[in-house]
């Protein structure tokens, strides 16, 4: 599995991420002629070298006609309609896709607006924005990078001039998208965290924090746009390849036990978990203290669901008190496929590991569905789905 570790002790933004990875081994001309696909006029790009503190390494330059007062404020649904309308892959159409749909969901969020299909990105809408996150799609893709991992986030603490008037550094899109990951807030006296780096780590980043174990074959520097006295303006970032048989990431485990509450309620709660984003959910027999008879409900979800499950449980049930942890989990890579039948098409999950397991589970409400209308046994129509897959 070939993984890329940003290592993020400036910041992060979305050229210093093309600057890497550029510096990493991706070739420009590539780059240019992907970007080109896009349909968008009025810009070029260039790298350079460039010297940060004590550290060389690429800067990344989208150069707009008409110089840096030239903007084009843009919707997030006219950007959606030109990348759909490119002759881009697939994958990189829809990584760019959830990056601005990630980043529109933080600008709504924070400026209180609630339908972020006619949102106005302004910066964001700009061409250097949108050539900033697309490239970098088009780079993970062509680097062929299966997954992301990311250090820590260093944010800086100042203050800056945008659209929406002055704003406070950590910048509220940034830090919003950024939720439940590990940052670092310093003095330095700079926004080191973009929405658009911001953006790309959100969606793309599996963990936050030490890095993998791999075997790094490139090595890449990404200048910022200024120079900082307090360290080197650079975004690192190490390309290789992982030994490890099995994806992986990092939840949250929340925990509570219940001796005072009909059984029967949970399935209401489980259903409002589910709705809200829970990855699993799950009641464990107990004895608490006097041999009472209890149970302990457990849900698993992401860091930024966290609270809002909780708040979910405190109102759906007894409990004066949840406990919660993160915990790293192993995952096998899932897809979901449609396989042709005697009794007609039926969905089953796929779960494989890079060395071959692999557990193939028909969808239980089709399988059902089929075996009433075809009046058959239920196991007749599971073994017949398992067997339609090509594993």
């Amino acid at each position: 599995m070939r993984i890329a570790y940003f290592d993020c002790f400036s910041g992060i933004a979305g050229d210093m991420i093309l600057g890497a990875l550029i510096d990493a081994g991706l070739d420009i001309r590539f780059l240019t002629k992907e970007l080109k696909k896009l349909k968008l006029k009025g810009y070029e790009i260039k790298k350079e070298s460039a010297k940060r503190g004590a550290l060389t390494g690429t800067k990344f330059s989208v150069i707009v006609k008409g110089g840096p007062n030239k903007h084009s404020h843009r919707p997030l649904a006219e950007i959606l309609k030109i990348i759909d309308r490119s002759s881009l892959n697939h994958t990189v159409k829809d990584m760019s896709k959830k990056i601005f749909n990630n980043i529109g969901g933080a600008e709504a969020k924070i400026h209180g607006i609630s339908d972020k299909k006619g949102l106005y990105l302004h910066e964001l809408g700009d061409v250097d924005s949108i050539i900033d996150i697309v490239g970098s799609a088009i780079a993970f893709d062509a680097l062929g990078i299966d997954g992301v991992y990311s250090s820590p986030v260093h944010f800086g603490r100042t203050f800056v001039n945008t659209r929406h008037g002055v704003l406070p550094t950590p910048g509220p899109a940034a830090l919003e998208l950024l939720k439940g990951a590990p940052l670092n807030i310093s003095d330095i006296d700079a926004e080191l965290v973009t929405p658009t780096g911001a953006g790309i780590l959100k969606t793309l980043a599996l963990s936050f924090g030490r890095m993998p174990q791999m075997k790094v074959s490139h090595i890449g520097y990404g200048a910022g746009e200024r120079e900082l006295k307090e360290l080197p303006n650079m975004l690192r970032v190490m390309i290789g390849e992982t030994s490890a048989l099995f994806g992986k990431d990092r939840i949250f485990v929340i925990e509570t036990n219940i001796d005072d509450m009909s059984p029967q309620h949970f399935e209401y709660l489980f259903e409002r978990l589910f709705d809200e984003g829970a990855l699993d959910a799950y009641t464990t027999s107990i004895q608490m203290k006097k041999t009472r008879p209890a149970f302990k409900l457990t849900a698993l979800c992401g860091a930024d669901k966290l609270d809002k499950l909780c708040s979910i449980i405190f109102k759906e049930t007894t409990s004066i008190g949840i406990r919660y942890y993160e915990a790293e989990r192993f995952k096998l890579e899932r897809e979901t496929i449609n396989v042709k039948t005697r009794y007609g098409r039926i969905k089953v999950k796929l779960s494989r590991a890079s060395d071959g397991i692999s557990t193939v589970s028909p969808e239980y409400e089709e399988c059902a569905r089929a075996a009433r209308m075809k009046k058959v046994p239920l196991k007749v129509v599971y073994d017949a789905a398992k067997n339609a897959v090509e594993v």
